[in-house]
């Protein structure tokens, strides 16, 4: 691993696994990223230019993609449209960047030689009954229920079928809901921070009782690292941290870190086809490969990322604004 290209580095989880790379690798890395809404370049200014290239362009752009896959020998794919609501008020994008940027990126891989690791979701398996006892393998079948999480399921496919018809080496890694630094004002819990810091009140879905299980992105991004340097070629490796909270939960803990009261909320209207609950199992991530996160208390690494957004308040608050708007001609 010389030469890492990271499609999507310029977006919440890559930008993390790219500083995380400069950390603990010697390689060199490559960012192709098309740069949309939610893609925080300045991010990756803070690294050293020695170490650190922004290529912008899309991941669907072949002569480009085929350009920079020739010149790696490792590509570690983040890119993708990744927001539920977004794909339900139009799924093109999603379509366009997570199913024919995916094909794009495997022509050439195929191409090239080059190594592949594939970043997905655990969404793709639909969603668990809050009462059931099962957790998600890698044995789980599909069971997309939106846009975004259809064409990751289907993302997910083609690598498994260029793996298996042209012998491409890829692995895939299907991680649980993710939160930490530099994740765009729209999502969850940076949503629920924001609001809170500006003096206002978190919004629930619906009753809040959704459980997602919550991942530190330092935990991810050292969990595809331990997959990039021992993962088996061919191989689905689910990565998640015990972090199974509801909604309800994460907002009162919120609340309960600036010292105000657990019920300082408002219920709003509740998403389409909002799945009900996500648990991930990485008992074989852990027994395979050796990897255990670091952040295995949920409340202090939400602690933590509260802090970070209290601190880094000139990052976030110029998209604040029209985020809340959007959110509020929903109804949300």
């Amino acid at each position: 691993m010389d030469r890492i290209l990271v499609t999507g580095g310029a977006g919440f989880i890559g930008l993390n696994f790219v500083h995380h790379l400069v950390e603990h690798t010697e390689a060199t890395v490559t960012v192709l990223d098309k740069l949309t809404y939610a893609a925080s370049p300045e991010a990756l200014a803070e690294l050293s230019s020695d170490r650190v290239e922004l290529v912008v362009g899309d991941v669907a752009d072949a002569s480009l993609v085929g350009r920079l896959v020739a010149d790696h020998d490792t590509v570690v794919h983040f890119a993708a449209e990744s927001h539920n609501d977004n794909s339900l008020a139009d799924p093109s994008p999603f379509v366009h960047t997570n199913l024919v940027g995916t094909f794009t990126l495997l022509e050439a891989v195929r191409r090239s030689g080059a190594r592949l690791h594939h970043v997905s979701t655990d969404e793709v398996y639909g969603d668990l009954e809050l009462d059931d006892p099962q957790r998600f393998t890698e044995q789980t079948p599909y069971n997309p229920s939106s846009p975004y999480s259809s064409t990751k399921a289907g993302s997910d496919l083609l690598v498994r079928a260029w793996v298996r018809s042209f012998g491409i080496h890829a692995t895939i890694s299907n991680c649980s809901n993710n939160y930490g630094p530099w994740q765009h004002v729209e999502k969850f819990i940076p949503r629920q921070v924001t609001n809170v810091i500006d003096g206002g009140r978190p919004k629930l879905y619906g009753a809040g009782l959704n459980v997602r299980d919550w991942i530190h992105t330092e935990d991810h991004s050292s969990a595809v690292l331990a997959i990039l340097e021992r993962g088996r070629s061919g191989e689905t490796y689910l990565i998640g941290a015990d972090g199974e909270r509801s909604n309800l939960d994460v907002v009162r803990q919120i609340l309960r870190h600036v010292g105000r009261p657990e019920d300082d909320f408002d219920h709003v209207t509740d998403r389409a086809g909002h799945d009900l609950r996500y648990a991930i199992d990485s008992s074989k991530i852990r027994a395979e490969l050796g990897w255990e996160p670091s952040y295995d208390d949920f409340e202090a690494g939400l602690a933590a990322t509260i802090d970070w957004y209290v601190e880094h308040e000139a990052w976030w608050r110029p998209h604040k604004a029209a985020t809340e708007a959007a959110y509020a001609a929903k109804g949300q």
